[in-house]
């Protein structure tokens, strides 16, 4: 039998002036969650480079999911990536 999946939150990623910031954010609304700030690079260091961009969000994802499994006991699992609702956006995300 298949185990059911629940959104527990998501890790949302913001352009906020140079940097490239990583969040931490209820399913629903990011701005009525209050977003713990997970890490941040230089976007300078991602543009043009994807090897690079996706490195960054693999950790983020992993930083995530191992604060998750220290207090549940449970890895969490990804699903696909979906672009942020425009009125979460900031900057240029």
């Amino acid at each position: 039998m298949a185990q059911e999946t629940q959104q527990i939150g998501r890790l949302a990623m913001r352009q906020e002036g140079g940097n490239w910031n990583a969040y931490y954010a209820m399913p629903a609304n990011m701005e009525q969650s209050k977003p713990i700030f997970i890490g941040s690079i230089r976007m300078g260091a991602v543009i043009g480079n994807q090897q690079r961009k996706a490195a960054f969000m693999d950790m983020m994802r992993d930083v995530v999911a191992d604060i998750i499994e220290k207090e549940s006991g449970v890895r969490p699992s990804w699903g696909r990536e979906v672009p942020a609702p425009e009125h979460e956006r900031s900057g240029n995300a």
